[in-house]
């Protein structure tokens, strides 16, 4: 029962999942057996069997014949359910549709896929396999079963590009397609969530759900909604945008379910501003004149200051006459505490970039723009002050949900990936959804080179040169990942010095970005790029690129998460494409001075050798110690927000306010 009705409700959901920390490590432990015990009961070879033998059946009749299957289907999905004889015929006639209408027939790994997905499962699958076209299947099944389908992808690119891309098959089906993007008004959006399937970015669902929670003010129960129809001219049931959430098909999961899970979604509204402009300033000149190690200490993996007592006591010096807010010690210490944040670690063209006189936040995982983004307490506008832009108003928090929350609420969740096995105990723990690792179609031809470890950050850029001159004088294309716009326009001007010829995808050069990573691929092609999650487009070599082998990929530096590293690495070698990769690191980078700690990493400069570089068997050593630490650090930071949100939701919720 995923769709609105008697038994569900008329915005049906479910209900938030609650867990202490010792059901969090059990649920742990389970994610990590289900991941290595899954395979044993595994019946997708039966199942995609099945759907090939009913395809037969299909091949010579004619579309309106076709259409007519599908007609008598639908019935019987809405009154079974996703019973295995019923899939398995909807697999068939989605697959069939989809090779008259689009020319493309889905592969038996695709198959195996969709189902998975229909399970409510996450489908990791290697990059370049189709995972647009497999998330047709299941789609598509449940929207035959009258189910509203939310389809949810990185950004409004993904959105506009996989509707319009199946939009004909849709359409030979009987399907109503909606699509949600930035900036559509009311109406629009809903009218695109009455659809069958809905497509859409996480932040518009998540965004339109809280200003449905702040309408439904906490109800959701479907008599006391009927009921008020009866008396309202215009009910709640109507103004709402959404039908509840009932099947979600997550593109790139573990982007949207993992790394996004850190910064809460917050609808607000503009507030009091009482001279802000001028205490913004009045902090920042006190922050300046406080010194580090002796007033204040840093701690870079949280991003956070800490006064120390000696701090204090200079802050009551130089805020004593200032009257105001200054002569409470609470909130001057919280103002002088953002304006060390904002001075000391948030930095231009690494977390954020300025653009039109505006500070636009960098998304550190896609290397994209967040243009809607603000931080929140102060700490937004304490950086448009240090950048001389100009100030926004600081806004009044009406509602606030965090992504771990969210997407637990659907009453099934499903998705699809190239990376989500190192996350399988925490998808488990918190969402309590299972991976399932699908086999590529074609053997995979990617091989790894050896990493190679610099102490020094200016070794590292000259051996990065020297590998791009060699791979350019091959002909081979060559993708450079960097993990900020500084790093890839750095890069690129060692390259113009070099006389290369490439081209800069970052967060300030993203025009055309679809066209840049498909030439990619093409002999003799140079790609300097930010992190490649969620960028959507597969890199096709040219034959002369083939013949040379393929694409090769060079990592700059090491991720914080092991996933972000295969996925730029996964852009090599995609369907049996030929293709290499490597990392060409430095341990002045920013993941090993982070994580490593001072000592060790002294100790470590030590053994390099004539060359400036570490010893192979200790680089792969330090890699797994500094991501491990990272990754642990960075579950510790989503742990702490999902407790936060509960906790707040409970707290409002007594006090009898929504989210």
């Amino acid at each position: 029962m995923l769709r609105p009705g008697v038994v569900t409700g008329q915005y049906p959901q479910r209900p938030d999942l609650r867990f202490g920390w010792l059901d969090r490590q059990a649920a742990r432990l389970t994610g990590a057996l289900r991941q290595q015990l899954g395979g044993r009961s595994d019946t997708s070879p039966a199942f995609v069997s099945w759907v090939n033998a009913l395809e037969e059946g299909l091949l010579d009749i004619s579309d309106d014949q076709l259409k007519g299957r599908i007609a008598a289907l639908r019935p019987r999905l809405y009154g079974l359910g996703f019973d295995l004889t019923t899939v398995a015929e909807s697999f068939s006639l989605v697959r069939e549709t989809s090779r008259r209408n689009l020319g493309l027939r889905h592969h038996d790994v695709q198959i195996s896929g969709g189902f998975a997905m229909l399970q409510g499962k996450i489908a990791e699958m290697e990059t370049g396999e189709g995972k647009t076209l497999t998330a047709l299947l299941p789609a598509c099944t449940a929207a035959f079963a009258g189910v509203p389908v939310h389809i949810i992808t990185v950004n409004d690119f993904l959105v506009a590009r996989d509707a319009q891309t199946l939009a004909p098959a849709y359409a030979a089906m009987g399907l109503s397609v909606g699509v949600i993007c930035e900036g559509m008004d009311i109406e629009s959006r809903r009218a695109a969530y009455r659809a069958d399937i809905t497509y859409c970015t996480n932040k518009q669902v998540a965004f339109d759900y809280l200003k449905d929670s702040l309408l439904l003010e906490q109800e959701s129960r479907s008599l006391h909604l009927q009921l008020e129809g009866l008396y309202r001219e215009y009910p709640r049931t109507e103004r709402l945008l959404m039908r509840g959430l009932c099947f979600a098909i997550i593109d790139e999961a573990d982007s949207v379910l993992i790394d996004e899970a850190r910064t809460p979604l917050v609808i607000s509204a503009p507030g009091k501003s009482d001279g802000e402009p001028v205490l913004y300033q009045q902090a920042l000149d006190i922050a300046d004149a406080l010194q580090s190690e002796t007033d204040f200490v840093l701690r870079k993996k949280e991003k956070q200051v800490e006064l120390t007592a000696l701090g204090a006591r200079r802050l009551l010096e130089l805020t004593r006459g200032l009257g105001g807010i200054w002569s409470g010690s609470k909130r001057s210490r919280e103002m002088v505490t953002q304006a060390l944040v904002a001075r000391y670690l948030y930095f231009i063209d690494v977390h954020y970039l300025i653009r039109d006189d505006k500070v636009l936040i960098i998304d550190e995982y896609t290397g994209r723009v967040m243009e809607d983004r603000a931080w929140e307490q102060g700490l937004h506008q304490m950086i448009q002050t240090k950048e001389g832009c100009a100030l926004t108003g600081r806004q009044e928090t009406l509602a606030r949900i965090s992504y771990q929350r969210f997407f637990r609420r659907y009453l099934r969740l499903s998705g699809m990936t190239g990376t989500a096995a190192e996350v399988t105990a925490e998808l488990w723990s918190t969402y309590h959804i299972g991976v399932k690792r699908i086999p590529s179609h074609r053997p995979l031809r990617r091989h790894a080179l050896k990493d190679k470890v610099f102490i020094r950050e200016y070794d590292k850029w000259q051996s990065v040169l020297e590998v791009v001159v060699d791979m350019y004088a091959q002909g081979r294309p060559v993708l450079l990942g960097t993990r900020t716009v500084a790093e890839s326009e750095h890069l690129a001007n060692l390259l113009s010095d070099q006389q290369l010829p490439h081209v800069v995808l970052n967060a300030r050069e993203d025009v055309g970005e679809a066209s840049i990573i498909a030439d990619a691929g093409r002999a003799g092609n140079i790609t300097v790029a930010t992190n490649m999650a969620g960028r959507g487009t597969d890199i096709k070599l040219d034959a002369i690129a083939t013949k040379h082998g393929g694409l090769h990929v060079i990592a700059t530096c090491y991720h914080e998460a092991r996933r972000i590293d295969r996925q730029l690495f996964g852009r090599s070698g995609r369907q049996g494409d030929p293709g290499t990769f490597q990392a060409i690191v430095s341990l002045e980078d920013e993941v090993f001075t982070h994580f490593l700690g001072g000592p060790l990493l002294a100790s470590v400069r030590r053994l390099g050798s004539a060359r400036g570089t570490v010893p192979r068997w200790l680089s792969e050593l330090l890699r797994r110690l500094v991501q491990y630490r990272a990754e642990a650090h960075h579950r510790r930071i989503r742990g702490e927000m999902m407790t936060m949100d509960e906790n707040l939701g409970d707290m409002l919720a007594f006090s009898g306010r929504g989210e």
